[in-house]
């Protein structure tokens, strides 16, 4: 009996001396990490159904530089009124946001360090997310649901999880990392932390409906984005208005296994791309002389990288197959447009409208840069019993065209000094134009 228990216990010795070494390894990359994680709290000026409000969120960041600099993401900072911060030594103080770029989904936050007495926080520094392999351990950290720091552990799932315009999914830049560390409300924003208690992904979303789907912007696209908001307050990117998509299927069309390249699926109007000539269905071979092929969805970001870096009029050089032969075309960079616009709210007419960003206008299809979105409406309200809804795009009132946002709030503002005059307006939705009458208020 002796005999058979040892050899039991013998048996279970190393099992238990690998969870003991796995144990202190999460230990110490925890203990690396937890001093600089910052629990997150907004106050956002947000448009909803016609009306404007202030609603608090709460969210997780981590800190990178001794002066008090820290990422977050772009869903957790924008809109923000007013931020407020706790440390991990609970000490609670403001921050300003330094800058957003909703293209990648992160942000930059700066502690009122000074305001709180103190000189320097604790920090971390970004790791290497080129060097992730599928089945590493990680660790998620942040403040889940509002609740207090915490730490969920698992594994990287994928490396190069690629989603196309899935809503707030949207990312043309990122191959995500997906993992099954349990990422929550309230973590976004903080850091996917490896072994070694290197942060090598920023935490952002999960799905709410599957099992163990979260998701991280990966370390390297973080420090790119992160270095230029820190230099000039945003990520300015070169466009040229191509969309672009895989071979896979253009292989098969052609019955050509071995063909190489990049298809221009769409070309918007009065882009770089269509003024120098280049159409839908071209095959792009080069750009600048260097070899591009993208088989599969997941080898596009690091395409639309290869263009969004270079600096805004840059001269790009292209090698195009057409179905006439091989020809080159050569275009110069325009500056990357919004990703989503300043609102401004109506209340006398009971609707908030939007900017016209290209994002925009290329979800609605528009071909003019004149007017602004109608981006909601209150119930009830003077715009509602006219029939106008969200997502209108309104061109005039009164006759008098809508040039962009500006202009149509100096003409609402003026217009307010008369409230009891009704005003038409035209608006148009799809391919169908009509009238809405704006009634006055009796005096």
């Amino acid at each position: 009996m002796i005999y058979r228990l040892t050899v039991f216990c013998l048996f279970l010795l190393p099992s238990y001396l690998l969870f003991a070494d796995i144990t202190g390894e999460i230990l110490q990359a925890k203990n690396k990490v937890f001093p600089a994680l910052v629990h997150v709290q907004p106050i956002k000026e947000i448009f909803s159904s016609g009306d404007k409000r202030k609603v608090q969120v709460t969210g997780s960041g981590i800190i990178i530089s001794a002066d008090g600099y820290v990422v977050t993401n772009n869903h957790v900072a924008e809109q923000a009124r007013f931020v407020r911060c706790t440390l991990s030594s609970k000490i609670e103080l403001d921050a300003e946001v330094v800058g957003l770029d909703a293209w990648t989904d992160l942000a930059v936050l700066k502690l009122d360090l000074a305001g709180a007495g103190l000189k320097s926080v604790p920090f971390v520094k970004l790791g290497d997310s080129d060097q992730l392999e599928v089945g590493q351990i990680v660790l998620a950290l942040g403040s889940p649901l509002g609740l207090s720091r915490s730490l969920s552990m698992g594994v990287v799932s994928s490396i190069d999880r690629y989603f196309d315009d899935m809503g707030e999914m949207t990312s043309p830049f990122n191959l995500w990392i997906q993992t099954d560390a349990a990422i929550n409300p309230g973590n976004s924003g903080g850091p996917l932390v490896n072994l070694d208690g290197q942060v090598i992904g920023i935490n952002a979303r999960a799905f709410m409906f599957g099992e163990n789907l979260g998701f991280a912007i990966p370390s390297n696209n973080v420090d790119y984005v992160v270095k230029q908001i820190i230099k000039t307050g945003e990520v300015e990117r070169s466009w040229i208005g191509i969309e672009w998509q895989e071979i896979k299927e253009y292989r098969k069309y052609k019955k050509d296994e071995s063909l190489n390249g990049v298809l221009i699926a769409s070309v918007e109007k009065n882009s770089p791309a269509e003024k120098a000539g280049l159409k839908p269905g071209y095959l792009v071979k080069t750009i600048n002389g260097k070899p591009v092929t993208a088989l599969y969805q997941e080898e596009l970001p690091p395409l639309r990288l290869l263009i969004a870096n270079l600096p805004v009029n840059s001269m790009i050089a292209f090698n195009v197959k057409t179905d006439d032969g091989d020809r080159k075309f050569k275009l110069v960079t325009d500056k990357q447009g919004k990703f989503s616009g300043n609102e401004f709210h109506c209340d006398a007419w009971g609707f908030s409208v939007e900017e016209l960003t290209p994002r925009i206008k290329k979800i609605f299809q528009l071909e003019s840069d004149n007017g602004v979105l109608i981006s909601g409406v209150r119930r009830g309200g003077p715009a509602d019993e006219s029939d106008i809804r969200r997502g209108h795009i309104l061109l005039k009132i009164d006759e008098e065209e809508i040039i962009n946002l500006d202009d149509f709030k100096q003409k609402y503002q003026a217009m307010k000094e008369n409230p009891a005059r009704d005003h038409l307006l035209y608006l148009r939705f799809i391919n169908r134009n009509w009238f809405a009458l704006i009634k006055g208020t009796a005096l």
